[in-house]
Formats: structure tokens, C-alpha cells, sequence
């Protein structure tokens, strides 16, 4: 089978797009450069030198009119927000937390007149006061060049530090908002990535896999060449960086492990007959992304996008982790002893029947099914699958036996099915009534 990537109308493409952008950075350079220039002049007029004051130029940001100078002015918070130490980006964090939140008793001012006349200019005045003023500020900040992924950073360092400032989560969470609209499933392409895709991508796709480790250049290339592939999905203001990776496989047979998946030093089996794509490795580029969905999405893409190249193709499904089994498992009093487990599952190489095995096994069926967190999978992995549509296929001992594989699910792994015929009615039954779409074979681990 050939990959038909990297096609010439494709590289077009790219040409005209790319020529596009540097007129329009050449224009936005122009005006910025402009705006510099009447900034500097209103100081000068003012006897002002120029502020350091980073909270200063924020609040002078969030009230300024001028389109020029309000674009140099946002370079200039952008670049000392960038410029700040940790101590002082953590000072800053707690000014938008505290100086840059909504006036409380303007909202409540405009509350009491909406409710004695709820018409729509009272609505509106209700609106706007219930918009924190560091909400502008971002939406501000974002028109400077290369201001996006700065405030992706921003939000994870927030998401961070949470645990020791909890009041920074509203802040986080107007930006989770922006991030929300600004990434809109509408901005987002999706590439395949290959080895003709720029080094600098390629660098990043080895240091974002956060599910199987890539362990250097030539194991990245043996993940994209054969009856491999990658896509990933990208934004517009940071075309160079994805936001989210799936690697993909193409097999004879639903896959029971991982390591004949990914290991480079596995010879491939050039007589065999794919039938199967397998979905191995989903990976989240940005902690300051988290909670903006683009996994859900790129599978349905990718599946739509692999259909095309492979019409043969019978079925498609994933090999998952387990992330949370094993420490759910240590607070539950079923027997099983998880390092006798661990130590099984790294000699068992024949998978023979074993009771301990079937009581591990039918544990995690346990673990995937029935516990719950807001009516939803209590597994993050499993929350991500079913919430798509998929359903619960097979559970496989000793599938992933790498120390990762074995400390978090001692070494088990999932395929979820994602049946085209049945993914709707399996997202709705999950959502509406809280049931789980399973195979027989889990249904008789349940039982």
C-alpha cells in the first residue's frame, strides 16, 4: 500500500499560503512600527519615560482606543510578561486575580435594574459588567504577533500553580473561555505528519508523545514509515507547533499488545493483509490547552481521512492505556497482590490461563464499567473513548510491559471499538442514560 502524502497540490498550497502570510507579516510589522512611533511621541509630549510597570501598561491597554499604537502597546505587555521571573509572573497572576476581576457591585447594580426592566439594553449593561476586565486584557494581548502560544504558556503555568494559589482558577478559566472560542474546530488542520515534514515539527512531535516515549530519530521514523502513520492537528497562530497528535497503525487482526506496534527492532510482516487501523498513541501538546477539546475531532478526521486512503480497511479500534487502574485497584479489597501481578505479566509470555489473571482482568472490566465520576468513566482514557462513540471491545493482559505499562495498569491494555455504524447511538446512550457499549467478551469478565 502507498501513502499518498506530501502531494503536489498540497505543497501548492502551502507555497500560496505561506506567501500570503508574509505580506501580512510585512503589513503588521509596518503598522506596529508605526504605532512605536506615536507611542514614543505621547510620551515625549507627556514628559513620560517609558513604563516597566507591567500592570500599568495592562490596565492602559484594556482602556486604549488607538488601533497602531494599541498593537505596539500589546507588544509591549506580551514582551514583558515574557521577560518576568517566576516570582514576579506569580505576582502578576494574582494581580489579574484580584485587580483585573469584575467590579461586584457594578454587577450587582446592573443585576437589580435588569430584574426591575429585563429588557435588552439592561441585559447588555449586565453583560458587560459581569466581564472581569483581564478578559479584554487577553483579547488584547492576543493581537500582538506571536501572542497566542505566549498566553497558552501563560494558562499552563497558572494550571500549576493552582495548587498552592487556588484563586487563580477563575483567571485560568477566562482563558480556558478565549481558548475555546479561539481554537475553534473551524480554524483547525490537519496534516499527516511524515518524514518530509520540517525537523523543527518533527522535534516537537518526539518531545510532545506523552503515551509511548520516543526514544530518538530512528524509532520516530520507524513510526512513520511502513504501515505507519501520524496526524496531527494545527492553528493558524502557531502553524509550526501541533496542538494534538494521534500515531496510527495499520494491521491483520485487532492488536493485543503494544510492543510489536512500536518496537523499531520488530520485523514488519510484509506477506500480511491490513484490515484493521488501530489508533495506539493520542497524545496533548499544551498543558494550557487542557480542557479545550481537539482529540474527539482528530479521530473522526483521521478515520474519515484513512477511510479514503484505505477503503479495505474493516474495523478501527485503539490500543489504550489504562492511566488510573492499578492506583484504583490499590484501594480496593479484592486480594490481588499488584507486584505479583506486575511480575506474572513480564514472564507469562504464552498468556496461559491463570485464575489471578482472570481476577485481575475481570477487576479492570470492573474499573472501566462501573466506576463513575459525574456519571462518566472514572478512567480518563475510557471518558475520552466512550465519550466518542466507541465501545468497550477487549481488555489484554500483558499488553504493555514497559515499566510505565506495568506501574500504572500492570500491564494491561484496552482496544475501543469505534463501529461507524453505531458511534452516535453509543455517544448518546453514554451521555443520556450512562450506559456503556461492550463486547461479549467483557460482558462475561463483568459477570
Amino acid at each position: 500500500m502507498k501513502n499518498d502524502v506530501g502531494s503536489e497540490s498540497e505543497s501548492r498550497y502551502r507555497d500560496t499560503q505561506e506567501t500570503s502570510m508574509s505580506g501580512f507579516s510585512g503589513l503588521l510589522s509596518s503598522v506596529i512600527g508605526a504605532g512605536r512611533d506615536i507611542l514614543a511621541r505621547r510620551r515625549q509630549n507627556a514628559l513620560e519615560a517609558p513604563s516597566s510597570d507591567l500592570l500599568a501598561k495592562s490596565k492602559q491597554l484594556i482602556h486604549h482606543r488607538g488601533e497602531a499604537s494599541g498593537l505596539a502597546l500589546a507588544c509591549e505587555v506580551v514582551a514583558d510578561y515574557q521577560a518576568l521571573d517566576d516570582a514576579n509572573r506569580r505576582l502578576f497572576f494574582e494581580a489579574l486575580a484580584d485587580d483585573f476581576s469584575a467590579d461586584s457591585d457594578a454587577v450587582l447594580t446592573a443585576a437589580e435594574s435588569y430584574r426591575l426592566d429585563p429588557a435588552e439594553a439592561n441585559l447588555a449593561a449586565l453583560s458587560r459588567a459581569a466581564e472581569a476586565p483581564r478578559i479584554k486584557l487577553f483579547r488584547r494581548m492576543n493581537m500582538a504577533p506571536e501572542a497566542t502560544p505566549v498566553l497558552v504558556k501563560m494558562r499552563g503555568a497558572m494550571i500549576q500553580a493552582l495548587g498552592d494559589l487556588p484563586r487563580l482558577k477563575a483567571v485560568e478559566t477566562d482563558l480556558k473561555h478565549q481558548f475555546i472560542s479561539w481554537f475553534n474546530r473551524g480554524f483547525l488542520e490537519l496534516r499527516v505528519i511524515d518524514w518530509n515534514t520540517p525537523a523543527s515539527i518533527l522535534e516537537r512531535i518526539i518531545q510532545y508523545e506523552s503515551v509511548h516515549a520516543i526514544r530518538g530519530w530512528n524509532d520516530l521514523r520507524a513510526r512513520l514509515s511502513g504501515n505507519r502513520m501520524c496526524f496531527a492537528f494545527f492553528h493558524p497562530a502557531m502553524p509550526d507547533d501541533p496542538l494534538v497528535f494521534v500515531e496510527v497503525a495499520l494491521t491483520e487482526g485487532v492488536p493485543d499488545a503494544i510492543s510489536p506496534l512500536i518496537d523499531q527492532t520488530k520485523e514488519r510482516d510484509v506477506g500480511s493483509m491490513p484490515d484493521t487501523v488501530v489508533f495506539y498513541s493520542i497524545s496533548n501538546c499544551h498543558p494550557g490547552l487542557a480542557g479545550v477539546s481537539f482529540g474527539n475531532f482528530l479521530i473522526k478526521q483521521v478515520v474519515e481521512e484513512v477511510g479514503k486512503r484505505y477503503s479495505t480497511m474493516k474495523r478501527y479500534v485503539t490500543l489504550s492505556p489504562i492511566p488510573g487502574f492499578c492506583r484504583w485497584l490499590a484501594t480496593q479489597e479484592t486480594g490481588i497482590d499488584l507486584e505479583e501481578m506486575r511480575s506474572m505479566a513480564k514472564t507469562d509470555t504464552a498468556k496461559t490461563a491463570d485464575a489471578r489473571r482472570h481476577d485481575l482482568l475481570a477487576a479492570c472490566a470492573q474499573y472501566l464499567v462501573k466506576e463513575r465520576r459525574n456519571n462518566l468513566a472514572l478512567d480518563p482514557v475510557a471518558r475520552f473513548h466512550l465519550g466518542n462513540g466507541a465501545s468497550l471491545h477487549a481488555i489484554h493482559w500483558a499488553a504493555d510491559l514497559s515499566d510505565k505499562g506495568l506501574e500504572q495498569s500492570a500491564g494491561l491494555m484496552v482496544n475501543y471499538l469505534y463501529d461507524l455504524k453505531s458511534i452516535e447511538e453509543n455517544h448518546d446512550s453514554y451521555f443520556d442514560q450512562g450506559e456503556i457499549a461492550t463486547s461479549r467478551d467483557v460482558a462475561r469478565l463483568l459477570n
